[in-house]
């Protein structure tokens, strides 16, 4: 019962993840991404302190609490270079990269500790990672600087996964809440002292707004994946969001599917069943 959960979250993830950072780069074009990351973790956060108080979730112990500002530093400044990656215009390169390397690092991590998760589940892996690579394929091999954020924002998020497994058991509203918390303090900090405030327009504050809202509901569906079940398929299954990203993009903003890319949604749907056996 716990691994179908486990599962079911982490796929819960993945959906929530793709359509928000869908809006966030979508959002973000014209606008400062670090600025709209800060008003994405604040939405989030009174959402889920709103979530936890109601339902009178009980605190975490203070290792868990540490780990999760631990995590939300990670994540927040993952999310803000997301942001400026995605706002390049390249919503179907920025994404999977950065899925490739978020879930590389906590997947190797995850089987030097606890072995192998079996040898469906490892093609299934290798048919997430070469469907979100297979995406994310473009003639266009110039925009380094795009890449190079969207590696970092993978570690980034790598290491967010990570910390949030160390926290250990506990209610995932407030884990989750404390890491909105810290990741919120990093973005406004470099927002307020080592970014520019103009140029924000209230329409792309809603949409990042918007955007924090489905981010934080999937993190909390990760964090409950994470404790459910072993941490590699979590990430796994949570890095089939740019399947989502891009879909949205073909259908909303008209974005071309490439052969490359109808191959590359075949390959992470057909990652699903594996994973799931």
């Amino acid at each position: 019962m716990s691994n179908s959960a486990s599962i079911g979250f982490g796929l819960t993830t993945s959906a929530a993840w793709g359509t928000s950072n869908f809006l966030g780069g979508y959002a973000s074009r014209g606008a400062n991404p670090f600025l709209l990351s800060t008003i994405s973790h604040l939405s989030a956060l009174g959402l889920v302190f709103l979530l936890a108080k109601t339902l009178h979730a009980p605190i975490p112990s203070s290792h868990a609490l540490i780990w999760s500002l631990l995590a939300g530093i990670a994540g927040g400044l993952a999310l803000a270079i997301l942001y400026g990656s995605l706002s390049s215009g390249r919503m179907g390169l920025a994404s999977p990269v950065v899925a490739v390397f978020s879930v590389g690092i906590p997947a190797i991590v995850t089987i030097v500790r606890e072995g192998s998760p079996g040898a469906a589940r490892l093609t299934g892996f290798a048919l997430a990672i070469l469907g979100v690579s297979l995406i994310g394929r473009t003639q266009d091999r110039t925009d380094k600087k795009a890449i190079g954020m969207a590696i970092l924002a993978g570690c980034g998020f790598a290491a967010y996964s990570l910390a949030i497994k160390q926290a250990g058991p506990g209610s995932p509203l407030w884990i989750e809440m404390h890491s909105r918390v810290a990741a919120f303090s990093v973005t406004a900090l470099i927002t307020v002292y080592g970014r520019k405030l103009r140029d924000f327009h209230p329409r792309s504050g809603l949409w990042a707004g918007t955007a924090g809202l489905l981010d934080v509901s999937g993190s909390v569906a990760f964090v409950r994946a994470s404790q459910l079940g072993r941490l590699d398929v979590a990430v796994v299954l949570s890095s089939l969001y740019p399947v989502v990203t891009v879909m949205l993009a073909i259908v909303l903003l008209k974005e071309r599917l490439t052969f490359w890319k109808a191959i590359g949604v075949c390959a992470a749907l057909a990652a699903i069943p594996l994973i799931v056996a």
